[in-house]
């Protein structure tokens, strides 16, 4: 077997040389993956860099590596410049904050700081793991929050001029993110081509690898092995968990509130927390905060449960405190449950739930409210059928999101306002994000439909400048117009958008009409089978582990 891998590592050595000439790998007999050197020459920083935008910054991150480096040392060297940035850009903002006037800003600047000690905990993740070479699709997807929180840091302060100073402070760390997670990317396509045994996907994200915080046994690591037996047993969907906690508005619960159910959890818990919330509407504002990972909450239905609010910018409030129902913790799941915002379309911005944390996941939920009801800000999600209504950029954010098998509804709107179902926030070119809408149903909701063709209505437009959208196997209504896709603000984003449709149905799908922009493309399978849940979310890593219904491939 040893000499098996000498071999094979010899070939591919030869082949790397071949068509790159300026990076060599090589692996001692019974090394690990994540043990292997890489042998550089003077242009194999050259190389690792290939990818990056900001190359000279990218070479100079590099300078340190030499012969003895390995794929954790690299990671290491790229990741720690950000640290030290971070740190500064915390320190700006809380300057910043001083001359904050009035509390749409003085959110924003919150929410700012929120955002970067969450970018300092994705890091500190990253670090921890670095020699682990198994998680290159995971160490992708936690720099890409780095820059969405970067992203939704800026666009949460309405001051022009507070918001260029803000924007200069970021610049390094969105410049050495960028950079880094082009070299992880590098990683993974030398590591796919001299077979490491990582596991890595054409793009090179990790597909059928070792599982998200994995265990010995493949599932992960915070699983109870209860849990595990569980879930294997691939239970149909009117399966109930034994709750930890029960929550019932009248009171023949635990809890009144889901709130208190929460405060409740214990800090320290093995496996997954359950928490039944029964049949209510609940008028509170939730936070699942950090602290309280691997939390499954369940109700009775989309349309029985129900967790409430109206917050809204209109009243000066900012865009992400609207949220009646947001996640901080990594692995949610959420199950039967709706969650609202009634502010209605005079509201604006009035997010019904947002999800800031990674390997979320949806299922049998209901998201209804009008501008911006669905927000998934950062991370990676699977969204599965689910019912999810709004008018204006109703589904927006800059994470990773497969919405599958779900009914979008478009709700009527002002009289002067339009329609767009997404609006995507990525801000660089090597982030790992995206907003896939795959086998869905578009269409008006009962209001709407008299006035469908009055009321323009679009697939979406460009929040930022490579904003990435894909709608492939859905059934579109005839409510969406033929160009399909609207503008954010005139030529801005049109050139270096990823707008793109594969294999839609329905009146509304025809692209004969279509807008003519750079960035816009009808696809083949191909390139559609490079925008499923396992190779965006590198699903099959945790999401059949959720326990939902799931196809991680194209649906036909």
């Amino acid at each position: 077997m040893a000499k098996k891998v000498v071999i094979g590592a010899f070939s591919a050595i030869l082949l790397i040389a071949a068509v790159i000439g300026v990076i060599a790998i090589t692996i001692r007999s019974g090394s690990t993956p994540s043990g292997g050197n890489l042998t550089t020459t003077s242009k194999s920083a050259s190389t690792l860099c290939s990818q990056a935008v900001y190359k000279e910054v990218c070479e100079e991150t590099l300078s340190s590596i030499n012969e003895t480096s390995t794929v954790g040392d690299i990671i290491r060297a790229a990741v720690k410049v950000i640290t030290g940035e971070v740190q500064s850009a915390y320190q700006k903002v809380h300057e910043l904050h001083k001359d904050a006037k009035g509390s749409i800003d003085n959110d924003g600047f919150e929410f700012c700081k929120e955002l970067l000690a969450d970018a300092s905990d994705r890091l500190a993740a990253v670090l921890a793991e670095a020699d682990n070479g198994h998680r290159l699709n995971d160490f992708e997807a936690w720099l890409s929050m780095v820059i969405s929180y970067r992203t939704n840091c800026l666009a949460s302060i309405e001051s022009e001029e507070l918001n260029v100073q803000l924007n200069a402070a970021l610049q390094n760390t969105t410049v050495l993110t960028d950079n880094a997670i082009a070299i992880v990317s590098s990683i993974g396509r030398v590591a796919k081509a001299l077979d490491l045994g990582l596991n890595i996907t054409i793009d090179g994200g990790i597909s059928g690898g070792r599982r998200l915080l994995a265990a010995a046994d493949g599932y992960p690591s915070w699983m109870s092995a209860a849990d595990r037996k569980l879930l294997a047993s691939h239970r149909p969907i009117t399966f109930r968990a034994r709750p930890n906690a029960v929550v019932a508005k009248d009171g023949s619960g635990q809890f009144k509130t889901i709130n208190d159910a929460l405060k409740a959890m214990p800090k320290k818990y093995s496996g997954r927390y359950v928490i039944y919330v029964k049949a209510g509407i609940y008028n509170e504002k939730v936070i699942v905060e950090k602290d309280k990972p691997n939390l499954l909450i369940y109700g009775d239905g989309p349309r029985k449960t129900i967790v409430t609010g109206r917050l809204n910018f209109a009243e000066g409030v900012g865009t992400f405190k609207t949220a009646t129902f947001s996640v901080q913790a990594p692995g949610f799941i959420a199950r039967s449950m709706g969650f609202t915002n009634t502010a209605g379309p005079q509201g604006h911005q009035a997010v019904a739930l947002r999800l800031n944390a990674d390997a979320a996941v949806l299922y049998n939920c209901r998201i209804d409210g009008f501008q911006d009801s669905f927000y998934p800000q950062s991370g990676r999600h699977f969204v599965r059928n689910c019912v999810i209504s709004g008018t204006i950029d109703f589904i927006f954010g800059d994470s990773a999101v497969v919405i599958q098998n779900s009914l979008i509804i478009l709700r009527r709107p002002m009289d002067n306002q339009f329609n767009t179902v997404t609006a995507h926030g990525k801000d660089t070119p090597n982030e790992r994000t995206g907003i896939v809408i795959q086998n869905c149903r578009i269409v008006p909701e009962q209001r709407l439909f008299p006035d469908r063709f009055k009321i323009r209505s679009f697939l979406g437009r460009p929040w930022k400048q490579f904003s990435t959208t894909v709608v492939m196997e859905s059934l579109l209504g005839d409510l969406i117009r033929p160009e399909g896709w609207f503008e954010w603000n005139g030529n801005f984003a049109l050139n270096t958008l990823y707008y793109a449709e594969f294999n839609n149905r329905g009146p509304g799908a025809s692209t004969t009409a279509r807008v003519n922009w750079r960035g816009y493309r009808v696809i083949d399978r191909r390139e559609a089978s490079t925008w499923t849940a396992d190779r965006l979310l590198g699903g099959g890593a945790w999401i059949p582990y959720s326990g939902v219904p799931h196809s991680l491939s194209l649906v036909k």
